[in-house]
Parts: C-alpha cells; structure tokens; sequence
C-alpha cells in the first residue's frame, strides 16, 4: 500500500471526511481491520481564506507548496489536495514534490464519464464557479459541457458555504436554496451537477437532485485508494 498524503483544513469540515472515507474504502477492499497509511498536514483556513478574499493566490500557493512538501518528506506518495477552491494552484504542488498528486476534477471527469452525463452544472465556491481553472479542465482534458449557476445564486451560494459550512452550520433552508439552484441548472439542461465544493456534500446528497450528483471529495478520496493500491 502507497502512502496517501492528505493535504487539508481548507476546511476541516469536509477534509474529515477523506479520511473517513479513504479508511473505510480500503477496509472494504482489503477486509478485517485494515486501513489507509496515511499522513495529513491540516492548514490553517484563517490564512488561507484572507489570501484568497484578498487575491493573493501565489502566496497561497506557496503555503500549500510548503506543506506539501512536508507530507512528501514525511513518505507520502500519492498527495490529495482536500479541497477544490485550492486547485487553482495546483501547479505550484506538483513542481514542488515528485509525489503524484491528484487532480480533484480528473476523479470527477471520470464519474461522470461513467456515468454518461457530460452536460454538468458547477456548484462551488464563486473562485471556482467564475475562473476557469476548473471548468476550462473538464471542457478541455475531458471534453465535457460545463455550466455555472447565475450572478444570484453564486453569490447566495458562496455565502452559504463561508459563513455556513465551513463551520459546520448545516441549515435546511439553505439546503432547499441549494437543491433549487440545482434545479434551475437542470431546467436550463444540465443532466448532472458537481458539488464542487468539498463541503457541498455535507449539505446535499444524490436524494436531493434529480440528476446525477457528483460529491467530488467522496470522489478524489475513492481515486485516492485506487492510487493507494494499485499493483
């Protein structure tokens, strides 16, 4: 088994959960009491946040490089960056480690691409809703249809997730706002959404929508255990 390297806190409310999952995944798989071979460098979100609020990306980036190499020196081999805001400097990562790290859109192109779905509506925080480092990846590496909620729900949705989840309020009606962005995205013909933000799941599952939903943390933690031990 290839040691994961869980690269989180971005929050901690749903980078949890990679872990739940990841050992519970490799428990299933392997049987008995086995789990994950695992070491995690959570951050800080305070300083992450304010670097993002204030459009200091390179300097995120830097700190998120910086603890990668801690996981790297600390026998991680496969990194998993627990959060999709923070892919946005994902390059900064990978020049940093000779570990393989892992995309969390590629995890999510291939659900959907198993699925059958490639018209996908994009739930997240609005740095990934409205820049491109996201979408522009599944339209070009994966050839799929991408489309973002409008100004209103962006903001309402980005709203929900700083000031709601990533401190673990879970509101039902917050929950209802989601579910019918979601079904505005679908009237306008997505045929799947992403949660695409790691806390997104927390709120709403696949019995809230009526297309294909795509967690995309359960997804790069499940990819993460395919790399883990694969051969």
């Amino acid at each position: 088994m290839r040691r994961i390297g869980l690269l989180g806190g971005m929050s901690w409310e749903s980078s949890v959960e990679y872990e739940r999952v990841i050992n519970r995944e490799v428990r299933a798989r392997l049987g008995g009491v086995a789990s994950a071979d695992l070491v995690i460098r959570s951050l800080d979100f305070a300083v992450i946040e304010r670097l993002q609020a204030n459009d200091r990306w390179e300097e995120a980036g830097d700190a998120l490089a910086a603890a990668a190499i801690d996981l790297e020196r600390a026998g991680a081999e496969v990194i998993v960056l627990c959060t999709n805001t923070m892919h946005r400097v994902i390059d900064r990562i990978e020049a940093a480690v000779l570990a393989e790290v892992l995309h969390i859109a590629d995890a999510t192109a291939e659900a959907a691409r198993r699925a059958g779905v490639a018209d996908l509506a994009l739930l997240g925080t609005r740095y990934t809703m409205e820049a491109d480092f996201y979408a522009g990846r599944l339209r070009e590496r994966h050839g799929l249809a991408v489309r973002i909620p409008s100004d209103a729900d962006r903001a309402e949705l980005h709203r929900i997730i700083y000031e709601e989840l990533v401190v673990g309020v879970i509101d039902s009606t917050s929950r209802q706002r989601v579910v019918d962005m979601v079904e505005r995205c679908v009237a306008d013909g997505a045929t799947g959404v992403i949660a695409g933000c790691t806390e997104i799941e927390l709120l709403i599952g696949p019995d809230d929508v009526p297309v294909e939903f795509l967690p995309t943390a359960r997804l790069h933690a499940l990819a993460a255990v395919d790399r883990a031990l694969a051969g």
